[in-house]
């Protein structure tokens, strides 16, 4: 095993839907996430052999893409199924069904919304990075919630403080492997 193969979780640039408190739909991301991603693409240019993976949602597609990027779809990088909710504003169902969605916001393993809930998506990509290869380097670009889901697993962090921690759109959060699995890049 490589003790210097890494891996860089990338979120998707930024959609209107995120901007609106919108729950996703396989949105496009805006002129202004586009742009931003664009504007990143030489910082990404010096990656070959790197093994390229994303979300199959079209704004993890177009962030790839935007970044120069080829990427490979990875299934298990597809954000949480939100199920009812997709293309609902959090305003909306707070003021439509406060209890339904104060059980998500306080229930790591809740699934309200006839979706996937957190800890099942943390289950999802744990699986996924425990048979990742350690050779190569890997990029994935995919949503903020798997990262979290993804640093919730490799730090086996309680869940409901792991679905506060903060990714920005384009944030990179980097894993190193070791023999015991990957660790956080200091």
């Amino acid at each position: 095993m490589t003790l210097h193969a890494s891996l860089r979780l990338i979120a998707h640039a930024s959609t209107r839907e995120m901007r609106t408190g919108t729950f996703p739909d396989d949105d496009p991301l805006d002129a202004r996430g586009l742009a931003d991603a664009a504007a990143l693409r030489d910082r990404w240019a010096g990656l070959a052999g790197a093994i390229v993976l994303c979300s199959p949602a079209r704004c993890a597609r177009q962030t790839a893409d935007a970044l120069g990027l080829r990427a490979d779809i990875d299934h298990a990088l597809r954000d949480i199924d939100y199920g009812n909710w997709r293309g609902q504003r959090l305003h909306d169902l707070g003021r439509d069904c406060p209890d339904e969605l104060g059980a998500w916001i306080g229930d790591p393993s809740a699934s309200p919304h006839g979706g996937e809930s957190f800890d099942a998506a943390m289950r999802r990509v744990g699986t996924w990075l425990n048979a990742l290869q350690h050779e190569r380097d890997i990029v994935a670009i995919t949503h903020a919630t798997i990262i979290r889901a993804v640093v919730a697993h490799m730090r086996q962090m309680d869940l409901k403080a792991a679905t506060r921690i903060d990714v920005a759109p384009l944030s990179c959060t980097m894993l190193v492997a070791s023999p015991d699995g990957w660790t956080m890049n200091p």
